[in-house]
């Protein structure tokens, strides 16, 4: 990837400036020959992976927002309180325009339109490349599906900007999930017998993200979509097939935090950041040294030495620290540093005190100090092996199987040479309990990753329902969002999201 970087911030720049209209402008790839040579290709697959950077702030909101993780005390303004309390209507319809996601499918389609044209030395090369390129195509689609329902299909780069070629109506959420099947057996078929990670990075889609999101797409056709005992099955093979192509658990859930432990086992697929190049957005749940270096950890330290310099938007929900509240289980101190007003006599707080409790740092992606300044360039993992683990065991669960080995698996994790079977580990039960067995592991372990409204989307309305105290009964319509009116102005064959009104 290195080998890349500068035009990899060219590509970057060129992206940065474009309208984000509903269905974006000609390909300017094309325009630019980028199709000429194996070099120039490559250099478009790179660009790929710019464009999904520069989303991944808006992923981690669609998929963790509107869930039970946020919305405690913060000590500087919070942001999107709206979609925390999920307070959506048309006139405050959040993500206009798609959230930009059709501009990286329009910079997919016209890699997937190209680079079969352009000769390689070694064209195995070129088919790993396109396996990454369906497998990108099917995630943004997936993410479109799961926002909005049915969205427009477009598989074609734009050719034109006349407003009347462009306009395209909502497909059926069934045509969508569709084209997400069919792009991730494309994917597949792409890569073949070839396990391999591009250039040895994990940075980079591969058959094992591929393999993974089909897991994840399956389950959730299975379980909302009508597609049943089959769908699940296709699941639990596809996921149970990622064990043998590198990854696995790392050990100690601590060692997966820090940039010094980017290149773990874990990981399947992670959006890179580097100094100099681009950082996360996790400094806006972190907060300034002015709040910080006054208060104390939890064991009574001070925090005066912390070097910091971000904003702290966001605070975890006090049934977040409650669910976390477990000094035995390492996922506690790795998620979050607890902030107090006193070192309570250099004894601490050992567990949750509120009339003491400042605050929290977000702990997973603190970055790396360097002198007096804090750098965010932890790499950030889409997928990493524990999902994996935890969606085989709803998978399995869902066809009726006992899922406990999943659960105890992530649990022995966590808790380290204090796991007890007895006091920890998970005994089958009904399917409703198992369900929620697993989405209060999938909780504890992805704190932060943009996953928790997913996980409870993808288990069932019922159980988005009762676990987000701002959605009752009836408002079911409310999982998928509204669409701007604005959006609608510039497209009108599109309708609004059904249920939604003025």
């Amino acid at each position: 990837m290195k080998k890349y970087i500068y035009i990899f911030l060219a590509v970057v720049a060129f992206t940065a400036c474009e309208s984000e209209l509903e269905l974006e402008s000609p390909s300017q790839l094309t325009a630019q020959g980028f199709w000429d040579t194996e070099e120039g290709a490559k250099t478009a697959h790179t660009g790929l992976y710019a464009n999904l950077r520069s989303s991944a702030g808006t992923l981690w909101l669609l998929g963790e927002m509107r869930s039970d993780i946020w919305g405690g005390r913060t000590f500087e303004s919070p942001s999107n309180e709206n979609l925390i309390e999920n307070n959506i209507t048309i006139a405050t319809a959040p993500f206009g325009g798609w959230a930009g996601l059709y501009t990286r499918i329009h910079r997919v389609n016209d890699f997937l339109l190209n680079a079969p044209n352009v000769s390689f030395l070694d064209e195995t090369e070129k088919e790993h490349l396109m396996g990454q390129a369906y497998g990108l195509r099917a995630l943004y689609y997936y993410t479109l599906l799961k926002t909005w329902g049915g969205v427009p299909i477009i598989l074609e780069p734009l050719s034109e900007v006349n407003p009347e070629g462009i306009s395209r109506a909502r497909s059926s959420e069934a045509e969508v999930m569709a084209l997400i099947k069919s792009d991730i057996a494309a994917s597949l078929n792409s890569f073949g017998t070839d396990n391999s990670y591009w250039v040895g990075s994990k940075n980079f889609w591969s058959k094992a993200a591929t393999l993974t999101l089909k897991g994840d797409v399956f389950i959730w056709s299975g379980n909302l979509m009508g597609g049943g005992n089959a769908d699940f099955t296709e699941a639990k093979s596809a996921l149970e097939q990622v064990a043998a192509l590198g990854v696995s658990l790392e050990p100690n859930f601590n060692n997966l935090w820090g940039v010094d432990n980017e290149d773990n086992n874990e990981f399947i697929f992670a959006i890179q950041y580097k100094q100099d190049e681009a950082e996360t957005f996790y400094n806006s749940l972190t907060g300034r040294s002015t709040e910080i270096n006054p208060q104390f950890n939890d064991d009574g330290g001070s925090m005066s030495d912390f070097v910091i310099a971000g904003a702290n938007r966001y605070g975890p929900s006090e049934e977040t620290l409650l669910l976390l509240d477990d000094n035995k289980d390492s996922r506690k101190d790795a998620t979050f540093i607890r902030l107090y007003k006193d070192s309570n006599g250099g004894l601490g707080y050992p567990t949750y005190t509120e009339p003491k409790y400042f605050g929290a740092i977000y702990n997973k992606f603190l970055g790396k100090v360097v002198g007096s300044e804090r750098i965010f360039e932890n790499d950030v993992p889409v997928y990493r092996y524990a999902d994996v683990v935890l969606m085989l065991a709803e998978a399995k669960n869902l066809l009726g199987e006992d899922p406990s080995a999943e659960i105890n698996q992530i649990r022995e994790r966590a808790y380290g040479t204090d796991y007890n079977q007895a006091v920890n580990g998970y005994v089958n039960g009904s399917q409703t309990a198992n369900a929620n067995a697993i989405l209060n592991e999938r909780y504890k372990e992805f704190i932060g990753e943009g996953k928790r409204w997913w996980d409870l989307r993808r288990a069932g309305n019922s159980f988005v329902i009762d676990n987000i105290s701002f959605l009752n009964p009836g408002d079911e319509f409310k999982l998928l969002l509204p669409i701007t009116n604005d959006m609608i102005g510039r497209n009108p064959l599109l309708e609004q999201t059904p249920g939604y009104t003025n």
